[in-house]
């Protein structure tokens, strides 16, 4: 099982393998209809489209939820069984974001039970510097039925957050740009600036100079000095709760205690004017 991330070799000798499905998440803030045209005019063969606005988040309500909220769990096990996805099935995500986006689907299998699912490294671009196939097909999904298994405790709520950012030995992970942290670029959300308390550690930061993760070691000692192994309790935002699943990701592989994800993230936050900006 992978359960992390995957390279592009193991990938390429597992293509067309039964019980396994690649999902193409790519999209573009602001343009969603980027990502699917991007798909339909190449993509890892047999790979399947998701939509991020669409397929992973609910419906967003100015004012009440942040931009990127999760959807409805049956709404969303339809998708993953019209996906082909079962409790057998090796998923593996890919984007075009170097993982920003597909750590997005791969936190939301786990979250619904299913720890088989692994994000490609490299991404999109990878794949296509190394030569490697592609297509333009689309594929039909064999139908399945997906049996969720919510595990709730992965979600940290708003007072959890409040918490957090009272405690100093319980982290608060902020994945944006260190300028949008600071307040100083925001291009995103109607308010700038962080959660008191959090840290910044920007989700980029999990890669290297080539657009791969870090080594787990490399990682390890990139978290462990704001979440040490064996403290519980951390929790990672963003923008919108998906940038924020990085960096889960990167500590799940770094061998730390697994965070929870304040899904509204930033742009939730900012819905009450009582909460406290910094």
């Amino acid at each position: 099982m992978f359960g992390t991330i995957i390279s592009t070799d193991e990938l390429e000798r597992h293509l067309g393998d039964e019980g396994w499905v690649a999902v193409d998440i790519r999209s573009k803030q602001g343009v969603p209809e980027n990502g699917e045209r991007a798909y339909a005019e190449s993509h890892v063969p047999g790979a399947l489209y998701a939509n991020l606005d669409r397929d992973l988040s609910g419906p967003h309500v100015p004012g009440e939820t942040g931009r990127h909220p999760l959807p409805d769990v049956e709404v969303f096990v339809g998708t993953l069984s019209h996906l082909g996805i079962d409790s057998s099935t090796q998923v593996v995500v890919y984007d075009d974001m170097y993982g920003a986006y597909a750590a997005r689907l791969w936190w939301m299998l786990r979250w619904l039970g299913h720890d088989a699912v692994a994000v490609l490294d490299g991404g999109w671009q990878k794949w296509i510097s190394e030569g490697r196939q592609t297509d333009s097909c689309f594929p039909s999904p064999g139908r399945t039925k997906f049996e969720p298994e919510v595990r709730s405790e992965m979600i940290a709520d708003v007072v959890e957050v409040e918490r957090n950012r009272r405690d100093e030995s319980r982290a608060l992970i902020d994945a944006r740009t260190a300028e949008r942290f600071c307040g100083e670029n925001e291009i995103l959300d109607p308010k700038a600036g962080h959660i008191p308390g959090a840290i910044s550690m920007q989700y980029s930061d999990n890669l290297t100079d080539t657009g791969v993760f870090r080594s787990p070691d490399a990682l390890r000692a990139r978290f462990s000095a704001v979440a040490k192994p064996g403290e519980k309790g951390a929790i990672c935002y963003c923008g919108s709760g998906v940038t924020a699943a990085h960096n889960i990701l990167a500590m799940v592989m770094a061998g730390l205690d697994e965070p929870r994800l304040y899904v509204g993230s930033w742009s939730h936050w900012i819905t009450d004017s009582s909460r406290p900006i910094a």
